[in-house]
């Protein structure tokens, strides 16, 4: 039977918060300095327990606007007596690791991810290194909303100071590292490393070299306005015409924050995160390493990766897109590995959060133990054809509120029958609506998904 999932947009009451922390046009609200500040001050509020000197790490990546707000934001913790602890351009998933082994009370990271440089965002860790929790976001919200903190004021000793962390990327090289089999090197292979101009640019080449790969290493110079245009996991095609190139033995593109990867084969052929998951999902079975034999995937990833990890007798569980949603799935369970299609892959035994270069190494590991080409180890999922389209739309009304959609969305479900799937979603990081539709013949879905996206452009296009 088809599957048709169509998720909410984001409730009236969370202004602020998306799927993935906050993100908008750097300088325009949200994302205003003025913003960050009474941001900084309700995170401050929230995580004040107890009377020892508490402590956040800012981290971010390579926009121009990072400056900006990454001072406001410093400044409004600082203002709530908190201290600061400033790493610089650094991955996402390195402020979450820090966030924990620096002992801070929580970690923030200004980025957009895979957004245009004049985009910019937000997003917290617990002391955990875990993403808030949506209750606690909305907690934030209320108290700047609200104006709840103004009358807290600390004075002298009380207010909080900046630091600067200038070992911080040597820290994460060796956490990084320390992911991959001690028995195993990289040596004799040649690497492509695509780091989107973004916030791997030093560290990702820095932990392949240092397992002893030879890197090759593109778009790796930031100049605050080139983050992921024309480089990284949004555009793979640079990553792997520079393999075919080379002749190297793979590639692997990030993104500006590099908490997905996508990933070239030997020949210049992209493999995704679905592709990933099943080469990583099978090899965590074979050694008995997959709990429950449960792999966590998301609506959006391909049917063929069922398939795949069924027959090796696991299963998948799916959940809402975002890899938040991956995460809360895996600790509820006590799963322990998932991820997304866009390359959001989540080893939960040694990350709490998305980290590209921690799953490039997984997929490594994999690799130069078995002695097979990326190629070769893809081969073990069938991939069913995919349509998916993304429309811009002027407002997020309930899709079951709009006949024409939903009548088109039937008429597709009807025709696919068990042999195909339907899913229509908003965005929850962009006013956007997504289109997939997955079956067994390529123009046909295409026609589907086109008569739907059809009836959305005039039910709520932009």
């Amino acid at each position: 039977m088809a599957v048709r999932l169509a998720e909410k947009p984001v409730e009236p009451s969370r202004r602020l918060f998306g799927t993935d922390g906050i993100r908008g046009v750097a300088n325009v609200w949200p994302m205003t300095g003025e913003l960050m500040l009474q941001l900084g001050r309700a995170l401050a509020y929230q995580i004040k327990r107890g009377t020892h000197r508490h402590r956040v790490v800012i981290g971010k990546d390579t926009r121009l606007s990072g400056y900006m707000l990454e001072t406001a934001l410093a400044s409004g913790l600082c203002s709530m007596g908190v201290d600061v602890l400033l790493v610089g351009p650094l991955p996402t998933p390195a402020i979450s690791n820090l966030t924990v082994s620096m002992r801070c009370d929580a970690g923030a990271v200004i980025s957009a991810s895979h957004n245009p440089y004049d985009d910019n965002g937000i997003k917290f860790f617990s002391a955990d290194g875990f993403k808030l929790p949506d209750e606690v976001e909305a907690d934030i919200e209320d108290l700047i909303a609200n104006d709840k903190l103004n009358h807290l004021r600390p004075t002298a000793t009380s207010i909080g100071k900046a630091f600067r962390i200038d070992d911080a990327a040597g820290r994460y090289i060796v956490y990084a590292k320390g992911t991959f089999p001690k028995e195993l090197t990289l040596e004799g292979l040649t690497i492509v490393v695509d780091c989107a101009h973004g916030a791997a640019y030093r560290v990702a080449p820095a932990v392949l070299e240092e397992l002893g790969a030879k890197v090759i290493v593109i778009g790796a110079s930031p100049d605050g306005k080139n983050i992921n245009r024309g480089f990284g996991a949004l555009h793979p095609e640079t990553m792997c015409k520079t393999v075919k190139k080379t002749g190297a033995d793979l590639g692997i593109a990030l993104d500006g924050d590099a908490d997905r990867v996508i990933i070239s084969d030997e020949h210049g052929n992209v493999v995704d995160g679905d592709a990933v998951m099943a080469i990583c999902g099978l090899d965590l079975i074979r050694r008995r390493a997959l709990p429950k034999k449960t792999l966590v995937a998301t609506v959006m990833s391909n049917m063929g990766l069922d398939q795949c990890i069924a027959k090796a007798g696991g299963r998948v569980v799916r959940t809402r897109v975002g890899d938040r949603y991956v995460v809360e799935e895996l600790r509820r369970n006590g799963y322990s590995f998932g991820g997304e299609q866009s390359g959001h892959l989540i080893f939960l035994d040694s990350a709490t959060t998305g980290d590209g270069t921690v799953a490039a190494l997984a997929l490594l590991a994999v690799m130069v133990e078995s002695g097979k080409p990326i190629s070769e180890l893809a081969k073990c999922m069938e991939i069913f054809p995919q349509a998916q389209l993304g429309l811009p739309v002027k407002s997020k009304p309930e899709l079951g509120s709009l006949p024409g959609v939903m009548r088109a969305i039937r008429d597709a479900e009807k025709k696919l029958g068990a042999k195909g799937r339907v899913l229509v979603r908003y965005s929850g990081t962009e006013p956007k609506v997504r289109v997939l539709v997955e079956g067994p013949e390529q123009r046909t879905i295409d026609s589907y998904a086109a008569q739907i996206a059809g009836e959305l452009k005039k039910a709520i296009g932009a």
